[in-house]
């Protein structure tokens, strides 16, 4: 039986409305904004990284088509579905850095996960964490959302890191919770809370 808190969380939650201008990453030069046609290319060029593919199962080899129909339409249509929110991370010269994204989001649980990989180019200069901060911190603005999820393959040491300095709590490990390309891995889930967030 749905009660009225149900029914009014599911009547006005369903999809994360980013602000037309994005959003400025916290304490670094860039921001968050939606995709576009013109960064096809350098995704196409991060998500057959090495790195990348380690630690994601993505199609091998990730194609410019793909890459072109994420950027023009599948994003959005993410989005427009509730299923989460997927951005670009660029510079202050609009330069692609990297990917953020909020999904398997469950409106009805006030719950989300949040997801990131990064540029080779883009590496070590705090962009993950930086990205992870703003996302994570701006999802929890969300009236229906109460719970941001990270989840990290127990050998991503990086991912862990990132977790950790955005304020995620450890909560344990998740045996052979995940998928790699080729195999499946333990996880160590980290959550953040509104509570989490100093203010």
């Amino acid at each position: 039986m749905t009660n009225n808190s149900d029914a009014n969380r599911n009547q006005h939650a369903g999809r994360f409305a980013l602000p037309t201008d994005g959003m400025a990453l916290d304490a670094k030069p860039g921001m968050l904004r939606a995709y576009r046609a013109s960064d096809a290319p350098a995704r196409v060029a991060g998500m057959n990284d090495a790195e990348v593919r380690r630690w994601l199962p993505v199609p091998r080899p990730y194609t410019e088509a793909m890459a072109l129909d994420w950027c023009t339409k599948e994003a959005e249509q993410r989005r427009r579905s509730g299923e989460g929110l997927y951005l670009a991370v660029v510079d202050e010269k609009d330069a692609f850095l990297g990917d953020i994204c909020l999904k398997h989001t469950n409106w009805r649980l006030g719950q989300t996960e949040i997801g990131y990989w990064t540029s080779p180019h883009a590496r070590g200069r705090g962009i993950s964490t930086a990205a992870c901060r703003t996302l994570s911190r701006w999802a929890l603005t969300n009236p229906f959302i109460t719970r941001v999820v990270l989840v990290a393959a127990t050998g991503n040491n990086a991912s862990q890191r990132v977790a950790e300095q955005c304020g995620f709590v450890y909560e344990g490990t998740a045996r052979s919770g995940g998928i790699l390309f080729d195999d499946r891995t333990d996880l160590r889930v980290y959550s953040l809370l509104r509570s989490d967030v100093p203010t």
